[in-house]
């Protein structure tokens, strides 16, 4: 049975409200060896069979993905690969001006997944959750959203970009908070915060407000 948590997160639009939403308590990690298993027990094939397709799979998913196609497996979801540019190197500039970046300036930088929905409905009907006893270490509440922007800011006008690494060392949030409140940023047409890049490589920037 899995375990959930109701997790807090303070509200950027400066109503002093908190949103709660809920998560998983604790998410265990299962090795390759250790799915093949389960899936010996309840099929006809043998563990080693089926770690050589997960192998092989792997193999001709990025084969396919270096080429520029989107993967579907059924009942489980699409992967799609996202271009970005190599750390380091400078956007080009919008209009066709500028510095025009080449293909080795240009690298995969992840690859986004788009769960098959009937993987939803099978990971509900086999889901029976029950409330964790115990609460999630809760963020530093040092500051507030709005101090915690001005940080944000402060810190782009002295850096090209903002990790969440570092968004975490400047307001004392946890991982999760800290990875949600740089999103929400970057949303709010207003922040002055943007994203940029995808995956392992997204950084989060300064943008000009919308006037």
């Amino acid at each position: 049975m899995a375990r959930y948590i109701m997790e807090e997160m303070p509200d950027i639009h400066k109503t002093g409200k908190k949103v709660t939403y809920p998560k998983f308590a604790r998410i265990q990690k299962m090795s390759t060896k250790e799915l093949a298993k389960r899936i010996e027990d309840v099929s006809g094939f043998s563990a080693g069979n089926i770690e050589g397709v997960f192998l092989q799979a792997s193999i001709e998913l990025a084969h396919l993905m270096a080429n520029g196609y989107s993967v579907k497996i059924d009942g489980i979801g699409t992967f799609t690969p996202a271009l970005a540019l190599c750390e380091g190197k400078e956007r080009e500039e919008a209009g066709g001006g500028g510095t025009h970046r080449n293909a080795q300036s240009i690298v995969v930088g992840g690859v986004n997944f788009r769960v098959d929905r009937t993987m939803i409905r099978n990971i509900n009907s086999r889901c029976n959750l029950e409330r964790a006893p115990w609460k999630r270490q809760s963020s530093s509440q040092k500051y507030t959203p709005e101090e915690r922007l001005r940080l944000a800011l402060e810190y782009l006008d002295k850096h090209t970009f903002l990790t969440v690494r570092e968004y975490r060392r400047l307001t004392g949030l946890l991982q999760t908070a800290a990875t949600k409140e740089l999103k929400q940023w970057a949303y709010e047409p207003n922040s002055g915060i943007g994203i940029d890049g995808v995956g392992s490589h997204r950084v989060y920037v300064k943008k000009k407000p919308i006037e």
